[in-house]
Parts: C-alpha cells; sequence; structure tokens
C-alpha cells in the first residue's frame, strides 16, 4: 500500500498522541531519570545559547529539580503516564487531550527551551520546534466536538484543516533556519550529525559517520592543474599577484560555493514541502509524501532515533510527530475543499472585494 493512501482519523490520531505520552511516560521511569543527570545531562544543554528570557526560567527549572531529584520526576513520569491513559480511555479522551496542553507548554518552555527557536542555533535535521509542541497543537487539532459528531454521525470526525496551515509554517521556518549563521555550511551540518556519534549502537553510529563524511564531501571543491597558457600568463605576474595565488586565496563569491550550493537546495526543498500543502491533492500528496520521508531522515541521523540507547530520553522526538502530522493531513477527507475556501478569502481580501 503506498503511503499516499494511508488514512489516519481523528480518532487515530488521538490514539497515537495517547501512545506517544504513555512511552515518556515509561521513559521518565529509568533509573538515570531519578538523579541528578537528567537535570545537568538533558536540561542544561539545552540551556546553552539561549537568550536571557529563555535560559532564565530553564535555569530556575534545574535549580528547583536539583533539590529532590527523584520526587519530582516521580511527578513528572505520573502526569506523563496519567495524560496517556486518560487519552486511551474514551470516556476520559477529552480531559486527556485538555490537560496535555498546560503540561506541553511546562515541557517546551522548562525542558526543551522552547525547541531552540529562540537561540537561532537549531534545525528540523536535530528536533526542532521541539517534539512536545507538536504533542500540543495535534491535541488542539484533535479535540473531540460534540456538536460536529451528532450533525454528521455517519462521518468519521477529521482533524482540523489548519494542520495545514502548521505543516507550511513548520517546513518553511526550517527552511529560513537553514540558512542561519553557523548552520548554513556542510561543514557545520556534518559537525552536528557526528556529534550523535559518541555512545549510538554501532549500526546507528555508522550510518552517522557515513552521512557526515558524505554532506562534509559537498563542500570540498577540487582546483584543476593549471594549463600551460595559466603558467606562461603566470610569469607576468605582479609578486604580489603571486603571493595571493600560492597562499590558495579565493574569491569571497567562489569559497565554499558547492557546499552552500548543497545547503541552499535543502533549505529549498523544505520551503517547496511546505507549500505543497497549500495546492491541489495530488501535490500535496507530493509534499506530504516527501516531508514524512525526509522527517524519518532527520530522526535518523540527525536526532537519533531518539536517543533511546542513552537511558535519558525523554520522548522519540520530533520525527515521528511530522510523520504523524503528515499522516492527518492526508486523511482529511475535505481538505481540499477547506483550503480552497480559506485561499478564496484570501484572494478576496487581496483584491478588496467584499466578504
Amino acid at each position: 500500500m503506498s503511503i499516499r493512501n494511508i488514512r489516519v482519523t481523528k480518532h487515530g490520531v488521538q490514539i497515537a498522541l495517547g501512545l506517544i505520552w504513555f512511552l515518556d511516560g515509561a521513559l521518565q521511569l529509568q533509573h538515570q531519570m531519578f538523579t541528578s543527570a537528567f537535570a545537568t545531562q538533558v536540561i542544561e544543554p539545552a540551556i546553552q545559547g539561549q537568550p536571557r528570557f529563555v535560559s532564565g526560567p530553564m535555569n530556575f527549572g534545574v535549580h528547583l529539580f536539583l533539590m529532590h531529584p527523584a520526587i519530582f520526576n516521580s511527578l513528572f513520569a505520573l502526569t506523563q503516564l496519567g495524560i496517556g491513559v486518560l487519552i486511551l480511555w474514551k470516556r476520559t479522551r477529552k480531559w486527556g487531550l485538555l490537560l496535555s496542553l498546560p503540561w506541553s507548554l511546562v515541557v517546551w518552555v522548562f525542558g526543551e527551551g522552547y525547541g531552540g527557536i529562540f537561540s537561532g542555533h537549531t534545525l528540523l535535521l536535530m528536533g526542532a520546534p521541539g517534539a512536545v509542541s507538536l504533542y500540543a497543537l495535534l491535541a488542539l487539532a484533535t479535540l473531540p466536538s460534540k456538536d460536529q459528531e451528532e450533525k454528521k454521525p455517519k462521518q468519521k470526525p477529521q482533524v482540523a484543516y489548519w494542520l495545514a496551515i502548521l505543516w507550511l509554517v513548520l517546513w518553511i521556518g526550517g527552511g529560513v533556519y537553514q540558512l542561519m549563521p553557523g548552520q548554513d555550511s556542510t561543514d557545520d551540518l556534518s559537525s552536528m550529525i557526528a556529534g550523535n556519534v559518541d555512545g549510538a549502537p554501532a549500526w546507528l553510529a555508522s550510518v552517522d559517520t557515513h552521512t557526515a563524511n558524505v554532506i562534509k564531501g559537498f563542500g570540498k571543491t577540487t582546483k584543476p592543474a593549471p594549463t600551460p597558457k595559466q603558467i606562461d600568463s603566470g610569469m607576468n605576474m605582479t609578486s604580489t599577484q603571486m603571493m595571493h595565488m600560492t597562499s590558495g586565496e579565493t574569491s569571497p563569491t567562489n569559497q565554499g560555493q558547492p557546499g552552500y550550493l548543497f545547503i541552499l537546495l535543502l533549505a529549498m526543498l523544505q520551503v517547496g514541502i511546505g507549500f505543497g500543502v497549500l495546492f491541489g491533492s495530488i501535490w500535496r500528496k507530493l509534499a506530504v509524501t516527501l516531508g514524512i520521508a525526509l522527517a524519518l531522515c532527520f530522526w535518523v541521523v540527525g536526532q537519533s532515533m531518539g536517543a533511546y540507547f542513552t537511558g535519558l530520553a525523554t520522548d522519540p522526538n520530533s520525527g515521528p510527530l511530522f510523520v504523524l502530522l503528515g499522516l492527518a493531513i492526508l486523511g482529511c477527507a475535505d481538505m481540499d475543499i477547506r483550503l480552497s475556501k480559506l485561499n478564496t478569502r484570501i484572494v478576496d481580501r487581496m483584491v478588496g472585494k467584499p466578504q
């Protein structure tokens, strides 16, 4: 079965969210989580490079947690397990989804530092904008609506159409961040991926190393050997020109061009995946399919599959949430109609037609 024919209903997304919250609660029960390691090795690294309004609350949270690590971690685990159980049980599903919203905000602010989006040094590759932020947005999009289900009892309730707009914002944002300083070269990207090798299983470390080397190779240039004509003309150069030539200096416009081209194409691919969701059904399916494939690649080589092997993993990271988001969009049968109406309203506003 093609991924484009998979249909995930509103109920399916709710069940997936319940299972993910239950998984997060189970991960919080790992023995290292009951020690200071959770604060010093999980939260504190996320504070680095953050602006003061982000790092301040996070430092306060770390200080508070270190007072009684076992007690606070037990509360965290019970909260997440409880949310998962509430969502999975049909009678309490709405309450579980509602309770997940404030808790997601707490974790996103104090644990993930807003997914690093205010630091300017984050990528979809590395897990931006933070998995828990997607928990909350998917919960909002799938909150049970009793009135809607009573009006159309024979139809399966669908997710909110604005998930397509969310997809657009996330992928365009990913393209923009890809071009920001410090992560706009193949060396930067290669270093990020290679940094995941330590402690990873042999197979995953091999994948990371190979991927990092391939990406780094895109930034290497091979200087062609000079032709006889170039050698002759070099005899007429001034001593200053010869010094620049022998020192290997290049013009700013040519320096690192192959590597930058790869980064630019990667950014354009992400932007294209975002915009593709606004067009017809075929283009939307293509964009979502490419987005799911790229998100899975990011999940493996950038997010180390949630770092499940460390004993300090708190969630599966954002890759699986992008997959769930994409499948939810494909599962919305009347997405074309809803987006068409939205596009019409936008065009009418632009040309000044009365609503």
